[in-house]
């Protein structure tokens, strides 16, 4: 790990055990994730993208320790996380948040606010009662919301005031890395608008950096400077954004790109279907997960998985025959 790097991770795996008969023994396990490589360099943002139900979430919640991984090792700024006791994670967490998906379910209805938003100084012990407000205060001019909706509920704010709130909670702390987990994919298009520019703006002021995970290719491509494609509880591909939108090499990342619609009338584009389905991660095909749906798989696709190779356009590809 190098000192540009400030998240490492190595070999992580999630299985879930699916109990099954009278005495409820595990037989079988769902793969969320089945050994991620990753690195993610101080003031970068990279993106996680891939179809639902690949891992995305469930990596970046095993990043911040609200799932336990099964294997691997997750290092913060050159500490393994996965070995710290529960006082020294408390500590990491003031440099490690995140933003979730749906702002309505990860903020508590029963509070203003004010106390959503000092509950992370009341935790960690930090300030007087006078001085949680006017950090709460400063935090909403920061996110651009106005002082007087310290004292509102949740339910009183519209979804994109609600996303603010939670950027907001998430930068109580001053953190080094946010876990922006599809923070813009339930807002309108202007409003997601909106919340980007302000993430990217609180990135330049602040220092941050960023794991941000979407479904949106749009979106990536607008915030990101490097893109990792998940399928399947696997990286598929990584690179940086140009190569990944101008060469993608990896026969899922091209039809992911070929299914983005331009947004241009004058443009003809023939939109690209990716024929079947996702296979269980309960019973993954053997060799490369995404041998049933690709038109270049040949036979040792289907008993060799491949490894992440460097591509002749400087991606790292895990394909036997990657798209030159």
């Amino acid at each position: 790990m190098s000192r540009k790097d400030l998240l490492e991770v190595r070999n992580v795996k999630k299985y879930y055990p699916v109990k099954k008969g009278f005495l409820s023994q595990s037989q079988k396990a769902v793969k969320a994730l089945d050994g991620i490589n990753l690195t993610i360099c101080k003031g970068q943002t990279m993106g996680l993208v891939g179809e639902s139900g690949c891992g995305k979430s469930t990596l970046g919640r095993c990043i911040v320790r609200l799932e336990e991984t099964t294997e691997g090792t997750i290092s913060f700024q050159g500490e393994d996380m996965s070995a710290l006791p529960a006082r020294r994670m408390k500590e990491v967490r003031k440099d490690l948040q995140m933003v979730f998906q749906d702002p309505y379910s990860s903020l508590n209805p029963r509070k203003t606010i004010e106390q959503i938003i000092t509950e992370a100084f009341i935790i960690h012990r930090l300030y007087d009662p006078a001085e949680r407000r006017e950090k709460a205060i400063d935090l909403l001019n920061v996110v651009g919301l106005r002082p007087d909706m310290a004292k509102r509920y949740p339910h009183e704010l519209s979804g994109g005031q609600r996303q603010r709130i939670s950027i907001a909670r998430a930068l109580a702390l001053r953190p080094k890395l946010i876990i922006a987990d599809e923070p813009v994919s339930g807002l309108d298009v202007s409003i997601q608008a909106q919340i980007l520019n302000l993430l990217m703006d609180l990135q330049e002021q602040l220092g941050l950096t960023y794991l941000f995970i979407s479904h949106d290719l749009s979106v990536v491509r607008h915030v990101c400077d490097t893109v990792a494609v998940m399928y399947l509880g696997h990286i598929v591909e990584k690179a940086t954004k140009e190569t990944i939108f101008t060469n993608p090499t990896h026969p899922y990342t091209n039809a992911l790109m070929r299914s983005v619609p331009v947004p241009d009338p004058t443009i003809e584009k023939d939109l690209f279907v990716l024929e079947g389905d996702v296979p269980s991660p309960l019973s993954p095909p053997r060799g490369c997960p995404f041998n049933p749906r690709c038109s270049r798989h040949q036979d040792i696709c289907k008993h060799e998985f491949p490894t992440l190779k460097k591509s002749a356009f400087g991606s790292e590809t895990a394909c036997h025959f990657p798209i030159t």
